[in-house]
C-alpha cells in the first residue's frame, strides 16, 4: 500500500469519527482545511519540490 493511500485512508477514517461529534460540514472543514493550512504553511521551495515528487509520481 502507497504513502498516498495511507494518508487518504487516514482522512476517511478522521472524518467518520468527527462527524457524529461536530456535524457533516465542521467535520468537512476539518477534513479539507488541515491540508491546505499545512501545503500553506510550506515556504515556497518546499511548496516547488512537492509539486515536482508528486508530478514525477504521476509521470510513472
Amino acid at each position: 500500500m502507497s504513502t498516498r493511500t495511507k494518508i487518504v485512508i487516514g482522512g476517511v477514517a478522521v472524518g467518520l469519527l468527527l462527524m457524529p461529534l461536530l456535524g457533516f460540514w465542521l467535520s468537512l472543514l476539518v477534513v479539507l482545511g488541515v491540508p491546505a493550512v499545512a501545503y500553506l504553511m510550506l515556504d515556497p521551495s518546499q511548496r516547488r519540490r512537492l509539486r515536482r515528487v508528486s508530478r514525477k509520481e504521476i509521470g510513472r
